[in-house]
């Protein structure tokens, strides 16, 4: 999405608290949101407590090329980034060495004028993602460099092998930009499906992984721009595709793009991921309205009249994506608020002013949440009943 990810403009800082033991065991983080797609690690020894001006427990920090709002990922010793290089218009990946923060490698993907953008957005916000094998990329070809027009151009989907040297690039399918292009390629079976929600012949589709061909292609229903990252659960005997946007909430077979249900609404606008606690599914949105959807997922159909377990329109994001954590169920809105609902019910355990603005989505670890705000401060929360801060850095 155009505003939400996490990675600094410039740096890259990256905190462990000790070398050996995190490095053996540690989880791949290989896309958007991570393994899982909804910000949950399964890594021990996360640090509580880091300096960023005094290097307390920063392993090694080295500096980005270009700017760029994608978040990084990592896979065994690489960690792998978006940026772009504006002055000379080049959307770049960039590797760098996990254990040491040396640049590995870095590798021009195209070379394109710079679209329209809103101005939270850049240039490269779409998050790489990456099966160990291959590293995928998605970004916007803009016909003509505009700053007040709308952008029309190709999308286009390169695979890069992990030392890296391009593997294949394809153009499948054109997107007009009105706030810039930000989609974060996910992976299934042998597909990379990419979210063209855009304000035009909109549509979804999964690419070949070896080839970059096009396997299959679902125009969406209102062609209405949006900026969400699907997530994919098997769920009683059907792999769900789930994600917001095009004024819908959708489910769909990612092997074939097959609808399994929808919901209309609750809105126009979407950007954050949902999330899934293994009963239901977690929508939070918000252009010109703002809501907080519990969907179950057991409907065929529309489900719009029968599926919502609850609801509530206080404390909705509309940028950052929510996390589940056991029975909790926490939204970080934009304008700093932090909720923390019963996920079953949606009884709100507490609701507090954490920051000045979010735009990062939370991530969790060893029963902690991690909530980042826009001036780069990490509050550390354990969800509770009451509100519980850990550590501020």
């Amino acid at each position: 999405d155009p505003m939400r990810r996490t990675t600094s403009l410039l740096l890259l800082i990256v905190g462990i608290v000790s070398w050996t033991p995190v490095f053996a065991r540690a989880e791949n983080w290989p896309g958007w949101r991570g393994p899982r797609g909804d910000g949950t690690s399964l890594e021990e020894d996360i640090p509580t407590a880091w300096d960023g001006k005094t290097m307390e427990n920063i392993a090694w920090r080295a500096p980005v090329p270009g700017r760029s709002h994608s978040s990084p990922i990592v896979w065994e010793d690489k960690v792998l980034l978006s940026t772009c290089l504006e002055e000379q218009g080049q959307r770049v990946l960039v590797c760098f060495d996990r254990r040491t923060g040396r640049l590995l490698w870095q590798q021009t993907v195209l070379e394109a004028p710079l679209e329209k953008l809103h101005r939270l957005n850049s240039y490269a916000s779409g998050t790489p993602a990456t099966d160990g094998q291959q590293v995928y990329v998605a970004y916007l070809e803009a016909d003509f460099a505009s700053k007040k027009e709308v952008t029309p151009g190709n999308i286009v989907v390169a695979a890069y092998s992990l030392d890296g040297r391009q593997r294949w690039l394809v153009r499948p399918g054109r997107f007009s930009s009105v706030h810039g292009f930000c989609t974060s390629p996910v992976l299934f079976d042998n597909l990379v499906i990419i979210n063209g929600d855009h304000d035009g012949d909109s549509f979804i589709f999964g690419l070949d992984r070896e080839t970059g061909r096009t396997v299959w292609k679902r125009p969406r229903r209102h062609k209405t721009r949006s900026y969400c990252t699907p997530v994919i659960r098997q769920i009683a005997g059907r792999t769900q595709m789930v994600f917001s946007g095009s004024k819908c909430v959708v489910s769909l077979d990612p092997r074939d793009g097959s609808e399994h249900w929808y919901l209309d609404g609750p809105t126009e606008q979407f950007v954050a991921s949902l999330v899934y606690n293994g009963r239901m599914f977690f929508l939070t949105a918000g252009f010109p309205e703002y809501h907080i959807l519990a969907i179950r997922p057991d409907g065929t159909g529309d489900i719009t009249e029968t599926h919502i377990a609850w609801r509530t329109t206080r404390g909705c994001a509309y940028v950052p994506s929510p996390i589940v954590e056991g029975d909790f169920f926490l939204v970080t809105s934009d304008n700093g608020i932090v909720s923390c609902f019963d996920a079953d019910t949606g009884h709100r355990h507490w609701m507090e002013r954490m920051a000045p603005h979010y735009s990062a989505s939370p991530v969790s670890a060893e029963g902690r949440i991690y909530l980042t705000d826009d001036t780069g401060k990490t509050c550390i929360v354990r969800p509770a009943v009451e509100h519980d801060v850990i550590a501020d850095n």
